[in-house]
C-alpha cells in the first residue's frame, strides 16, 4: 500500500527535491521525470520509477495506478502526497500529478552497441538543458540509437532536460566521454564522422552518409573546435538563405538527422 506524505521535513520528499540539484543527482544517481506521459514512457520502455509520489487525483488516472502497482510490486517505494509538496519537488507552481524517481543508466561510452542502429547523435559542450533534451527527442523521431555527450555538457537528466526530451531520456542511450577517450573508441570499430561547419564546401543534401553515422554537434556559441572538424570523415554545411549564419543547435540536429535518414531511403 502507497504511504501518505504530507509533511515537508518527510526524508522522501526531501530527497525528490534534492533531485533538482545536479551535485544531488550524481551522489544519488537518480533523476527527476514528471508527468503520466513520460512515466507512461518510461515503463513502456521497461522502466520503472524506484520512488513514485502521486497526489490522490494522480492516483484516479487508471495508467497512473498501473504504474504505481507495478513500482511497488517490483520493490519500489510509492508516496501519496499534497499538490504543494509535489510543486515543491518540481520546481513548477502547476506540477504534474505524478513524479518519479529513476536509477541513472552507466554512462560509459564502451557501453553503446554502435550496431544496434544506424545513426547516433554526438553533441559536444552543449550548455542549454532544453537543447539536449530536444536532441534526445529529435534522436528518438528519426530512429537513432542515442546521444553521445563530448566534453563539459550540461546534466542530460536535470528537469529541464528530461521535460524537453518528453520521455525520450528513457528511449535512447546517453552516454558521456572526452573528446580523446570518444575518438579512440569510435575508431576502434565501424562509424562515419560527420560534422556541421560554416566553413565546409559540401552541402548537406548532396552528400553520402554511411552507416553507422556520428552526426556531431557542436557548442551552441562556438560550433566544433576546429581541431575536432579536422578529425570528421565529412564535414557539410546546411545553406543560410537569410541573415542568420546558422541554426539552433537542436534545429541543426533535427535537420542533419532527418536528413540522412532521407538519403538512405
Amino acid at each position: 500500500m502507497p504511504r501518505q506524505v504530507t509533511a515537508f521535513s518527510n526524508a522522501t520528499v526531501k530527497l525528490l527535491r534534492s533531485l533538482r540539484d545536479k551535485k544531488a543527482r550524481r551522489a544519488e544517481g537518480l533523476f527527476l521525470a514528471e508527468g503520466l506521459r513520460i512515466l507512461t514512457e518510461a515503463r513502456d520502455s521497461g522502466r520503472l520509477p524506484e520512488i513514485v509520489a502521486f497526489s490522490d487525483e494522480g492516483a484516479r488516472h487508471p495508467l497512473a495506478a498501473e504504474i504505481i502497482d507495478a513500482t511497488e510490486a517490483a520493490g519500489g517505494d510509492a508516496i501519496e502526497t499534497t499538490a504543494d509538496i509535489l510543486s515543491k519537488m518540481s520546481g513548477k507552481d502547476n506540477p504534474q500529478m505524478l513524479v518519479g524517481a529513476y536509477r541513472q543508466p552507466e554512462a560509459s561510452v564502451e557501453r553503446i552497441d554502435r550496431a544496434k542502429a544506424p545513426l547516433w547523435i554526438v553533441a559536444q559542450a552543449l550548455r542549454d538543458p532544453g537543447n539536449i533534451g530536444t536532441i534526445l527527442r529529435t534522436g528518438d523521431a528519426v530512429g537513432a540509437g542515442g546521444l553521445i555527450l563530448i566534453d563539459d555538457c550540461a546534466d542530460p537528466y536535470s528537469v529541464e532536460a528530461v521535460r524537453a526530451s518528453m520521455g525520450a531520456v528513457f528511449t535512447q542511450e546517453i552516454a558521456t566521454a572526452r573528446w580523446p577517450e570518444f575518438i579512440r573508441w569510435l575508431r576502434s570499430g565501424d562509424g562515419q564522422l560527420v560534422g556541421t561547419s560554416l566553413k565546409a564546401a559540401q552541402d548537406y543534401l548532396e552528400a553520402e552518409y554511411r552507416q553507422p553515422c556520428f552526426l556531431l554537434i557542436g557548442n551552441e556559441q562556438q560550433g566544433l573546435p576546429a581541431d575536432y572538424e579536422a578529425q570528421c570523415d565529412l564535414l557539410v554545411k546546411i545553406p543560410m538563405a537569410g541573415r542568420a549564419d546558422s541554426l539552433n543547435a537542436a534545429m541543426a540536429a533535427a535537420v542533419m538527422a532527418f536528413a540522412i535518414r532521407a538519403s538512405w531511403r
